[in-house]
C-alpha cells in the first residue's frame, strides 16, 4: 500500500498561525474529562459515633474535646478531604478545540510524521498483517484513522499496543498529540483540511 508523506508546505498558511496554548487547554479539558472522581471523605458529621465527650472539659490536665470523631482523632473525620460531588469539567470553546487539533497536527507535519493512503484495510482480519503494516512505517507508535471501521480491520488492530484505530469522527487534538505518527485515510485527510 502506497503512502504520502504530507509536508508543511502542503497546509494552509493559517495553521503555522495557531498558538500552542490552544492545544494546552485542550488537553488539559481532555484529562480533566477523564477522571473517575470517586475519591470521598468524610467529615466529622459523617463519621459515625462520638457522641458522648471523651473527657471532662476542665480539670484532667489534657486540652478539651468534644467528639472523638473530630480530625485531630484517629478514626475521626477527615479536614477539607476530597468529595466526589466536585465537577472537574473544563469547558473550551468550538474555535479552540479546532485550532487545537490544527496546531497537533501542524506539529506532526513538520516533523513528517503524518502519512495519507488512499485506503487502509486489513481484510485478512490477523494481528500480524497489522503489525506489518504499522512495521512499514517504521514509527514507534501510530495513530491510524480510518473514514469508517470495518469488522475486520478492527479485529486486526485491536491487540497492537503501538497502534490505536480509531474513526475519522473521534479524532481530536488529545490523540493527535499523544502519538508519534499518523496513518490517515486521504479522504479524511481532504475533509479535515477543507473544512479549516
Amino acid at each position: 500500500m502506497s503512502t504520502t508523506v504530507i509536508k508543511t508546505s502542503d497546509l494552509p498558511a493559517s495553521y503555522a498561525e495557531v498558538n500552542p496554548h490552544n492545544l494546552y487547554l485542550y488537553c488539559k479539558s481532555y484529562a480533566a474529562g477523564l477522571r473517575a472522581n470517586t475519591a470521598h471523605t468524610k467529615t466529622r458529621s459523617a463519621v459515625r459515633g462520638g457522641g458522648k465527650k471523651p473527657w471532662a472539659q476542665k480539670g484532667g490536665g489534657r486540652a478539651r474535646a468534644g467528639s472523638v470523631r473530630s480530625p485531630i482523632f484517629v478514626g475521626g473525620g477527615v479536614a477539607f478531604g476530597p468529595k466526589n460531588n466536585r465537577n472537574y469539567n473544563q469547558k473550551v470553546n468550538k474555535k479552540q478545540k479546532k485550532l487545537a487539533l490544527n496546531f497537533a497536527l501542524a506539529e506532526l507535519v513538520a516533523e513528517e510524521k503524518i502519512f495519507v493512503m488512499e485506503n487502509i484495510v486489513v481484510e485478512s482480519g490477523k494481528t500480524k498483517d497489522a503489525q506489518a503494516f504499522v512495521a512499514e512505517l517504521g514509527q514507534r507508535d501510530v495513530l491510524v484513522v480510518k473514514e469508517l471501521i470495518d469488522d475486520k480491520t478492527f479485529l486486526a488492530f485491536r491487540n497492537l499496543q503501538n497502534a490505536y484505530l480509531i474513526e475519522a469522527n473521534e479524532l481530536n487534538a488529545y490523540l493527535a498529540a499523544a502519538y508519534h505518527s499518523m496513518v490517515i485515510e486521504k479522504a479524511v485527510w481532504d475533509k479535515l483540511i477543507e473544512e479549516r
